[in-house]
């Protein structure tokens, strides 16, 4: 009877301790942004923006991009694939490109640079962390009394009456 109590326990215990490790792996949700833009610099070398490329996620179309635009897809687990119809200049016949790429764990917010990952550059060429921009407060200034004459703290300047 001792042995049932203490076992029941630890048994839980080395269950949830599984679970919390499999959705460690399996569970990590990321978002996935497309960027279609020139890539300039990279060895020496620019990978132009492409006239169109149309890029589907789990079957449901992520973004229709155009030179210079973004698209963006949730994806959860590491394993990312997406399907390109890609059409690099103006009246070309698009071709469709499939793409496995590994994401990384420690990532949240990926950039995908899409015409680097069709030149089958490395990852260091078409991965970047997505970092959002954020607002510069306004520095505030002193208050030194309003148009009608009140001051800080109420005082219309009579001084002691």
């Amino acid at each position: 009877m001792k042995t049932r109590r203490k076992l029941f326990p630890i048994l839980t215990v080395m269950v949830l301790v599984a679970i919390a490790a499999a959705m460690m792996v399996i569970g990590r949700g990321h978002t996935v942004y497309f960027d279609n833009r020139t890539l300039e610099g990279y060895n020496g070398q620019d990978f132009k923006a492409l006239h169109r490329i149309v890029v589907t996620v789990k079957g449901e179309e992520a973004g229709k991009l155009g030179p210079r635009e973004r698209g963006m897809a949730v994806w959860i687990g590491q394993n990312f694939e997406m399907t390109l119809e890609v059409t690099p200049e103006k009246g070309d016949e698009p071709e469709i490109r499939t793409i496995r790429l590994k994401l990384p764990y420690n990532m949240d917010g990926i950039i995908v640079n899409l015409p680097a990952v069709l030149a089958g550059l490395p990852e260091d060429a078409w991965l970047s962390e997505f970092v959002p921009a954020v607002p510069e407060e306004p520095e505030e200034e002193p208050f030194e009394g309003d148009e009608f004459g009140f001051g800080e703290g109420g005082d219309m300047g009579l001084g002691d009456i």
